[in-house]
């Protein structure tokens, strides 16, 4: 009797489970259907529903996951970022940033009757409301390209301001290897690596730490990292932290290997750096980056200033810049 007792209740239950699966499919075949007629009727709704409804899901995952690695940084030795991973320090850098610039529109829209202003005016202009998470792969290429032809508008003025410093390098060989280094820049080509390394105590001392460094000079630096002078508020603060987690990114590519990258995270490295990397080889993106972080690899906070001149010193002539302003 209860081996019959058994049978049956196992079976009730099959019964029962079958059957939510059955209700629960229903409802998804319901729900399906219901999208495809609302699609059909009203396709421009639908398209803005979805980039909202599938980037608020993204954002929220992210700004998770930031909480997370905040508090594990909280609880590091002195805030170090050393134990977290590649995409952690990435999420760590640029979510807040990200909170920052959709918050209007993530505050305004549960007020009455403004989600009918807030939705278009956000989906007619995403690179000033919305964040990366809501924009498609496309919109995050075209969007990227744009911030960089603003950037390298001035890897030209920064490049000068270097040269017009030459003459106050008091050291005989380091003013030389400095001026082979800007004879390259001007020719066409780039120093090699090596070449950068050599040239670190100036960028740790006389004349281009950053302490030591003109408003000028700060003012292209920072523009050519895609930030804004801001009428000088915290300008070496700002250009400090900037310096800071690009390095402790590229000490995590370092560990990880910059070959385990997708194309889109080797694209966003990229950019990020100050290289246009659209045509680009995959081969000759992963050889640019690993030139970045060994450059990176040689600097401490004492001369982030020279990590931060990488853009200029490696991606002045690079072709797939050229394109974009000339």
């Amino acid at each position: 009797m209860s081996q019959i007792r058994r049978f049956l209740r196992s079976t009730k239950i099959q019964i029962k489970d079958t059957a939510k699966r059955k209700v629960f499919k229903r409802y998804l075949d319901f729900i399906g259907k219901y999208e495809e007629i609302l699609q059909k009727k009203f396709p421009k709704a639908m398209k803005v529903y979805r980039v909202f409804s599938v980037g608020f899901k993204d954002f929220y995952g992210d700004v998770k996951e930031f909480a997370r690695v905040a508090r594990l940084a909280r609880l590091s030795e002195n805030g170090s970022l050393q134990h977290l991973t590649r995409k952690e320090i990435e999420i760590y850098d640029k979510i807040p940033r990200d909170i920052l610039k959709v918050s209007p529109v993530l505050l305004l829209t549960p007020l009455p009757f403004t989600n009918y202003l807030v939705f278009p005016l956000a989906y007619m202009f995403p690179r000033q409301l919305l964040c990366s998470h809501f924009w498609s792969l496309q919109q995050r290429i075209d969007f990227a390209v744009q911030l960089q032809r603003k950037r390298l508008l001035h890897y030209k003025p920064l490049f000068r301001c270097l040269q017009a410093r030459v003459d106050s390098i008091s050291d005989k060989d380091l003013r030389s290897n400095f001026q082979n280094i800007l004879y390259k820049l001007g020719s066409g080509m780039h120093p090699t690596t090596n070449e950068i390394i050599s040239v670190k105590p100036l960028f740790s001392d006389r004349p281009f730490h950053l302490n030591l460094l003109w408003p000028s000079h700060k003012n292209n630096l920072l523009r050519v990292h895609g930030l804004s002078p801001m009428f000088g508020f915290r300008r070496r603060a700002r250009l400090t932290d900037k310096a800071y987690y690009i390095r402790e990114m590229d000490l995590a590519y370092l560990k990880e290997g910059v070959n385990s990258m997708t194309l889109d995270e080797l694209r966003n490295a990229c950019f990020m750096r100050g290289l246009n990397p659209v045509n680009m080889r995959t081969e000759d993106m992963v050889e640019w980056l690993a030139q970045w972080s060994h450059v990176a690899s040689n600097v401490d906070e004492s001369s982030y200033s020279l990590l931060l001149h990488c853009p200029v010193l490696l991606g002045y002539n690079q072709p797939t810049n050229w394109v974009l302003i000339h």
